[in-house]
């Protein structure tokens, strides 16, 4: 039963940790100054987190953000 009962709450932290996966988007864009250039080395943050990334040589970025 003990054994049971520690499969069973181990099968629900996986599905719960799947599901919160799931409750992300990926966004994207370039940054550009105001001539059009794109900016390399920007920092993008998603407001009121530590998530963040870095714009490319491009100043491209991809970002994971929750779904609110």
């Amino acid at each position: 039963m003990k054994t049971f009962l520690r499969m069973m709450l181990v099968v629900f932290a996986l599905f719960l940790g799947h599901m919160t996966a799931f409750a992300q988007r990926q966004i994207s864009g370039t940054v550009n100054d105001p001539a059009g250039n794109p900016l390399v080395g920007v920092g993008v943050v998603v407001r009121g987190t530590t998530s963040g990334t870095v714009t490319d040589l491009n100043g491209s970025y991809s970002l994971s953000v929750p779904e609110n």
